[in-house]
């Protein structure tokens, strides 16, 4: 007689490592990627970051650091010409990162050349994708939440 395999559900500490393990790797690739163009991760991801005009002290909660790191970030950035500093309208102390058209096609080259990111998303289904980015979607504002 055939057996019936029951599959259980993985834990929540089986989901955090995966988790982790999946975000360590694609940060890898990321990483690589930005320094193929002379920027370190953190310069990437801020471009990735200010897709739309965004305040310096927001723009340093994006990317989980403290605001005197930001300015070092931002300014590597602007002697690049990838982004710039505007004051704002509403409040000429407050600083916003605005992203160049240079810096737009530098992120894009990056992604695309994220081969192992690219490598590991071909080997989804249609359905799978629809899948794990419902699932991304779904758990993102829980885990981006300030508590």
């Amino acid at each position: 007689m055939g057996s019936t395999a029951t599959t259980t559900a993985p834990t929540n500490a089986e989901l955090m490592e995966a988790l982790a393990a999946v975000g360590a790797a694609y940060f890898q690739d990321f990483a690589a990627a930005a320094a193929r163009h002379g920027l370190s991760s953190s310069q990437a991801k801020a471009l990735g970051a200010v897709q739309e005009p965004v305040p310096m002290r927001a723009l340093a909660g994006r990317l989980g650091c403290d605001a005197s790191n930001v300015t070092g970030i931002v300014d590597r950035l602007e002697a690049l010409g990838l982004a710039r500093r505007e004051a704002s309208a509403g409040d000429r102390r407050v600083k916003i990162v605005v992203i160049s058209e240079q810096g737009r096609e530098i992120l894009t080259l990056i992604r695309g050349e994220m081969s192992r990111t690219h490598q590991a998303f071909e080997t989804l289904s249609g359905e799978q994708r629809s899948a794990l980015h419902s699932i991304c979607v779904q758990v993102l504002p829980v885990l981006s939440s300030r508590q």
